[in-house]
């Protein structure tokens, strides 16, 4: 396992469950603040500084061996990318049938409360509606499936492997993208206040897990991290298509 580490690291880290732990404080904690600061006052700008950092963590500390064990490489089968995208699209798609199903249009709705950081005009045209999705959708695609993945699925998945196996790997990088991801749900600003939303909260953070854990599997049959994000970017399309055109 050292030797996935750039030799300028090779005496200062052991690329261990340690390492990992460290990852995931320094980046998912700054994170969550960021993003509940992010809801409260509308400014989402460093947001995708996070996820440019979250991007490059691997380059910066992994060498070709490394970078190759976390999956970047080119995929050995192309059907499973289709079948990534697909699924990540349904994944999307039945969580806003389920949000809709339990609350409607309040902002105990998932896809309800994150459609609020959009800032959508209600008067806005259809073209001008059009242009604004294929903007918000475009950025969705690229920004977190790339830095999630290489991240989570990526170099903090491995630093486990040695310790917990590839399952448990799977299980603890799950559960640090659920818990980050209550950030964007569950701890939610509305009417000038803050609330924190048990069963929903519940609910969302067990579709992340479950939705990472299928990123996973996508990762292992694809035979490279493209799997894992396709079928995030196939997710987050979805979900920007439910919250633009659905609700």
């Amino acid at each position: 396992m050292q030797s996935y580490l750039r030799s300028s690291w090779n005496s200062i880290i052991n690329f261990n469950w340690k390492f990992g732990l460290f990852l995931i404080i320094i980046i998912c904690v700054p994170r969550f603040i960021m993003v509940l600061h992010a809801n409260q006052y509308a400014n989402y700008q460093f947001i995708g500084l996070i996820m440019l950092l979250s991007f490059i963590v691997p380059f910066i500390f992994l060498n070709k061996k490394g970078m190759r064990a976390i999956g970047w490489n080119r995929p050995k089968s192309y059907k499973w990318l289709s079948i990534a995208f697909i699924s990540g699209c349904l994944y999307a798609y039945l969580l806003f049938l389920l949000g809709t199903f339990l609350y409607q249009d309040s902002y105990q709705n998932w896809y309800v409360y994150i459609a609020n950081s959009y800032k959508i005009p209600a008067d806005i045209t259809i073209e001008a509606k059009r242009q604004m999705f294929l903007i918000m959708a475009g950025t969705g695609m690229l920004f977190s499936p790339f830095g999630e993945e290489l991240y989570f699925r990526g170099i903090i998945h491995e630093t486990f492997v040695s310790r917990f196996g590839n399952r448990g790997a799977s299980m603890l990088d799950s559960s640090a993208f659920a818990l980050t991801h209550t950030a964007h749900f569950g701890v939610v600003y509305w009417l000038d206040g803050w609330h924190f939303l048990f069963i929903p909260t519940l609910i969302w953070c067990l579709s992340m897990y479950f939705l990472s854990r299928l990123f996973y599997l996508f990762k292992v049959k694809s035979g490279a991290i493209w799997g894992a994000i396709i079928g995030h970017a196939a997710f987050n399309l979805s979900m920007i298509y439910c919250i633009f055109y659905q609700l």
